[in-house]
């Protein structure tokens, strides 16, 4: 009975955690989509913990207290501006679990194996389950456990150095090792025989070398991605975080944890191809390479940047007809997102047309600034993707860059030699007027230099995004 009650929950929790998923891709749907995920989640820890091989509740309930308790703090404590970096951060600890849950495995299966017949036949819960498998079954018992354990180790090490890149506290440059490629190719070529060794040993120190040489991928493989790149790596990272829950699945015999684990591995896989093709990169050379790669010296920029004061951009919008927003992460920074709501309620209010252009990569993360600016309450219709306005710039008669940069970038389109070269961006510098918001006269995030701020119709709107659109705010009719 209490096995088929928690097949039934886990049926019931997948089929959650898959409208969960399908949820996020609207904004109207993803608040229920995360109360989906939720009860999904509620559900299957329910049904874990009653089910069979139940026990340790004690302990149990105490670690999942503990785990709610800093899940709660986080929650609430965490900027929009640190998501990215929180998303690595827990990309870790899925990675961690994989691994122990690995050897905790191999060392299961090396007791149970050591029994008699009959002592085995008394065992039960998950020593039961590898006390009845055939000499075939623990074959593929030990390939999945490793394989488990292999991609755990690069997901933890991997998410620990984007982490540290995100949230500023390693050097965002890529940085190899001399040998570069080759330590890699070295490291994967360990696994690969320590695999072959493990498969027809069942030793430990095969196992524990893997994971060595797997730690080292993750760290090597990541300090060589610079910066601009780790959107995609949190997401590429989010995948492999999914296909190790997937290996615990099968090593623990968790229908459950294999259907989530290919949910999120496959998802992570298909939203780090939307973000390289929306970036116009190339996966394989954002893993292997890092960001960039320039055949030449980079085009001169000519012109200067001109400043301009609250009064002027506001004398402009009063002016203006249609108004194009375009938000980035110096806006998540500044949390200015209510300030651009209030602007635009202004702006529709005396009659002029106000629409958000968001490009799919903007904020570090694809979704960051549809979330912010649905928090601050900005109308869903008037949110709009690069495909669906970049036509529109030029019958545009004022664009606000509120901290952005690499994603309206025209360097992409007229510089071969820059090292966005070909990624789609923005064509706000077609509109009538451009004010860029920004702190000062640094580059982006990337470090790349950008000719729209020395562009004839382009205007430097210089401070705090924040401090700024409040200044300008009262100015408006």
């Amino acid at each position: 009975m209490e096995f088929g009650f928690t097949t039934a929950a886990y049926v019931v929790a997948a089929i959650l955690f898959i409208l969960s998923l399908g949820g996020l891709s609207g904004q109207e749907s993803a608040k229920r989509a995360v109360w989906y995920g939720i009860a999904g989640m509620a559900l299957a820890v329910t049904a874990t913990l009653v089910g069979p091989g139940a026990g340790y509740w004690l302990l149990s309930l105490l670690l999942i207290a503990g785990g709610g308790a800093i899940g709660y703090q986080l929650a609430t404590r965490v900027q929009m501006t640190q998501m990215p970096e929180l998303v690595a951060a827990m990309h870790s600890l899925v990675g961690l679990a994989a691994v122990f849950v690995g050897f905790i495995t191999h060392i299961e299966l090396g007791r149970v194996l050591g029994m008699t017949p009959e002592a085995r036949d008394a065992l039960q819960g998950f020593a039961g389950i590898l006390a009845h498998k055939s000499g075939v079954e623990i074959s593929i018992l030990r390939v999945e456990l490793f394989l488990g354990i292999f991609i755990g180790a690069i997901t933890f090490t991997g998410s620990v150095i984007a982490y540290g890149k995100l949230a500023g506290r390693v050097d965002s440059a890529a940085t190899k090792l001399p040998g570069g490629h080759m330590l890699n190719m070295a490291a994967a070529a360990i696994s690969v025989i320590c695999l072959i060794w493990y498969f027809n040993s069942g030793g430990f120190l095969p196992l524990f070398l893997m994971t060595l040489a797997a730690l080292f991928i993750g760290y090597h493989l990541i300090m060589g991605i610079g910066g601009a790149d780790m959107p995609v790596v949190v997401s590429m990272l989010n995948s492999y975080s999914g296909w190790a829950a997937a290996a615990i699945g099968f090593s623990l015999g968790n229908d459950l944890l294999i259907v989530v684990g290919a949910l999120v591995g496959s998802s992570g896989a298909i939203l780090s191809y939307i973000m390289c093709k929306a970036m116009n990169r190339s996966f394989v050379s954002v893993i292997l390479g890092g960001f960039g790669g320039t055949s030449g010296p980079a085009m001169a920029i000519e012109g200067e940047q001109i400043a301009i004061d609250a009064e002027g951009v506001a004398s402009a919008l009063n002016e203006a007809d249609s108004v194009v927003i375009v938000p980035g992460y110096g806006m998540a920074v500044a949390q200015a997102q209510q300030s651009v709501s209030e602007l635009t309620r202004k702006l529709r209010a005396a009659g002029k047309t106000v629409r958000f252009a968001i490009h799919p990569v903007a904020g570090r993360l694809p979704g960051h600034m549809n979330v912010l600016l649905a928090e601050a309450k900005v109308p869903y219709d008037i949110v709009l993707e690069m495909d669906e306005i970049n036509d529109d710039f030029p019958k545009t008669d004022v664009v606000i860059v509120i901290g952005s940069n690499d994603i309206v970038n025209p360097a992409a389109q007229d510089d071969p030699n820059s090292p966005i070269a070909g990624m789609p961006v923005l064509e706000v510098w077609k509109a009538k007027q451009v004010f860029v918001s920004k702190r000062g006269q640094g580059t982006g995030y990337s470090g790349i230099e950008n000719p729209l701020f020395f562009k004839e119709n382009t205007r430097m709107f210089y401070g705090d995004a924040k401090k700024s659109l409040d200044e300008l705010l009262p100015k408006i009719n």
